[in-house]
């Protein structure tokens, strides 16, 4: 039995929608994400839509009529029919499977309340501690190793790293992805393709992940010889598109929003257990529910992995008294830990 069919046929009921707009300041910039929750038969479930454009929520935000009588699965097929995004599209094509990963994460936490179930029980699949990195672009990390001796990091290196920022990260031994981020276009974390900078940090950091380079005809010259350590997030929003990469992976970065689809993240795990596919996940800087569930998703498929899946806390500023690294779980009903 595939994963999604053992959720598809869940029965639904839809009573109302509501939203709240949750917003952390960050200096210039407000990150804002908006929090769908689906509310019938007692129950409510809840999902976040991590729509990277500020300008996209609040007000902006569309007010759904999904009230009926569903599975999880013709409630997806239902929302194939609706305008995600009615005020003129998205800025970006992914806001698309952002906001209906929001939908649709929402629609399987209340189903499974609803089922009196827990997502581990209905995919008959035990949770696990949850290893995690923290995701930064900070230039000092040791404000963080002093609180935490143990902290891994994936890290987003930048032209400006010189060659003693890349030995002394690479010496301290505490980098398990290197995120070259080649793959955004039209963001502002953009990384143009850079064969020296690649380079340097194959060399330098033995047995690292390297994620989302910008492949040109210099830059895979450079990079051939490290093949088995590419890996892959931006481009991945279901199999088809690891079936399109340049050459087989070995590992990929699994972020759940960007799938959109219960359906075709299942599939995706699915098809990558068979490909023998290894699997770390990663998130989209969620404020809300959305972060504990995946977390909830690493602890089911893939939890001694470098998770980029840290609490919010390690978004901020260094502070005493944060989870450590393994994350211990409590799933609750529904999609929830």
């Amino acid at each position: 039995m595939s994963t999604w069919d053992r959720v598809r046929a869940l029965p639904l009921a839809i009573e109302s929608v509501s939203t709240t707009t949750l917003r952390l300041p960050l200096g210039e910039w407000t990150r804002k994400t908006t929090v769908v929750e689906l509310h019938g038969a007692g129950e409510t479930g809840a999902g976040e839509d991590v729509t990277y454009d500020a300008n996209e929520h609040e007000e902006r935000f569309p007010r759904f009529d999904l009230a009926g009588d569903w599975t999880l699965e013709s409630f997806s097929s239902h929302l194939d029919s609706l305008e995600l995004f009615p005020n003129g599209g998205p800025a970006q094509h992914a806001y698309l499977d952002y906001r209906r990963w929001a939908l649709e994460s929402a629609a399987l936490d209340l189903a499974l309340r609803q089922a009196r179930s827990t997502i581990a029980e209905a995919l008959d699949r035990t949770p696990a501690r949850v290893t995690f990195v923290s995701s930064t672009r900070a230039e000092d990390l040791d404000p963080w190793l002093a609180l935490y001796p143990d902290l891994r990091f994936k890290l987003d290196p930048t032209p400006a790293w010189s060659d003693e920022l890349i030995e002394r990260r690479a010496a301290a031994g505490i980098v398990d992805t290197l995120d070259l981020k080649g793959a955004y276009h039209g963001t502002s974390v953009d990384n143009p393709p850079n064969p020296d900078l690649y380079r340097r940090l194959a060399d330098a950091f033995p047995g690292v992940w390297i994620e989302d380079p910008a492949l040109t005809p210099e830059t895979d010259a450079v990079l051939e010889p490290y093949r088995d350590r590419i890996t892959w997030d931006a481009p991945i929003h279901s199999w088809a598109d690891v079936e399109a990469l340049p050459f087989a992976p070995r590992s990929l970065n699994s972020k759940p929003s960007r799938f959109g689809a219960v359906e075709r993240l299942f599939e995706f795990y699915d098809r990558t257990a068979e490909a023998g596919i290894a699997l770390y996940g990663g998130g989209q800087f969620e404020l809300g529910p959305g972060r504990a569930q995946i977390q909830l998703l690493a602890a089911l498929f893939h939890p001694s992995a470098p998770n980029d899946v840290a609490p919010g806390g390690y978004n901020g500023a260094p502070e005493p008294g944060l989870p450590t690294s393994p994350l211990e779980l409590s799933p609750g009903p529904g999609f929830r830990a």
